[in-house]
């Protein structure tokens, strides 16, 4: 069993490290949108160097590139963010019915649900998302927006990167909870 734990902590550990270096794109989400939101109205300002910034960055930028990398980076923070969300204990639960339950009830419902539900989600959208992303790659698509972003498909490759973490957090968590009710059937047997 302790070899069991062991495997899930470097598991929970790697996840742990790549949430937390995904959760800097949400710093980066909210300068990208503070400056096209900013720069953008700077473009009837009576003062010249604000008018010129503005100039500048639809020059360069354009506010369509810049939606398009907001959204972008808004679905790197999600998908890479989620199984780490996962480990921590951040998901949803119904809290004022599971305090009620046992430990070993607390870890078949924890159980049940990855069996049951999560990992075959997983699966399942993994499935699907490999081939939009192929589909995507194949077909060199791009932003439909002139202006826009290229490459398509490396935004449309997260998604199953997203729910490949989830699931690996997934079978974490259940390793875990098998040992949970290991360790609550020997602590049964030794009184």
């Amino acid at each position: 069993m302790e070899s069991l734990v062991r495997f899930a902590n470097i598991i929970e550990n790697a996840i742990t490290r790549i949430g937390r270096i995904a959760a800097w794109a949400g710093l980066a989400l909210v300068l990208v949108t503070v400056f096209d939101v900013i720069t953008r109205n700077f473009s009837q300002s009576s003062w010249d160097v604000l008018r010129n910034l503005s100039i500048a960055q639809q020059k360069s930028f354009g506010s369509t590139l810049l939606q398009e990398l907001e959204w972008h980076l808004h679905t790197v923070l999600f998908l890479f963010c989620l199984g780490y969300a996962y480990i921590k204990g951040a998901h949803i639960r119904i809290d004022v019915f599971r305090e009620k339950f046992s430990e070993s009830t607390k870890a078949w419902i924890e159980i049940a649900g990855i069996i049951l539900f999560l990992l075959p989600f997983c699966l399942l959208v993994i499935t699907f998302s490999i081939d939009f992303a192929t589909s995507s790659y194949l077909q060199h698509e791009g932003s439909a927006s002139g202006g826009g972003l290229p490459n398509r498909w490396i935004i449309k490759a997260t998604l199953p990167a997203g729910l490949i973490l989830l699931a690996i957090s997934g079978i974490a968590i259940l390793l875990k909870q098998i040992a949970v009710l290991a360790g609550l059937v020997l602590q049964q047997e030794d009184s």
